[in-house]
């Protein structure tokens, strides 16, 4: 059974930043595409950026593409996600995911695509 834990979530300034930590527990497999996702009040849940594999593909979602920065460690099933230059508008909660389907050797997008969720961490940026 795969297990999400995050971790890193605060609040802070807009301007500021934040580092967000997933860990997960369970095989090995199940962490080959990874990913966060946020979702504020009211609204859908949007892909923020994912990870390979390998670590060799990142990708960004266009209003957090050049701020924030996702990285993994596989020895220890942990994802991270690197926030700075935070703005108001970033204010969510975050979600961890993962799966073990690899797309063409990409990752998807789409919530539909991970099978795996952390409980989330709340993120917020006063202005």
């Amino acid at each position: 059974q795969v297990q999400l834990v995050e971790s890193g979530g605060g609040s802070v300034q807009a301007g500021g930043s934040l580092t967000l930590s997933c860990t997960g527990s369970g095989s090995t497999e199940s962490f080959a595409c990874m990913a966060w996702f946020r979702q504020a009040p009211g609204k859908e849940r949007e892909w923020v950026a994912h990870i390979t594999p390998g670590a060799l593909g990142t990708a960004y979602g266009d209003s957090v593409e050049g701020r924030f920065t996702i990285a993994r460690n596989n020895a220890l099933k942990r994802v991270y996600l690197q926030m700075d230059s935070l703005k108001p508008e970033d204010t969510a909660m975050y979600y961890c995911a993962a799966d073990s389907r690899v797309w063409g050797g990409d990752c998807t997008i789409s919530p539909q695509g991970f099978r795996d969720w952390g409980q989330g961490t709340q993120v917020t940026v006063s202005s």
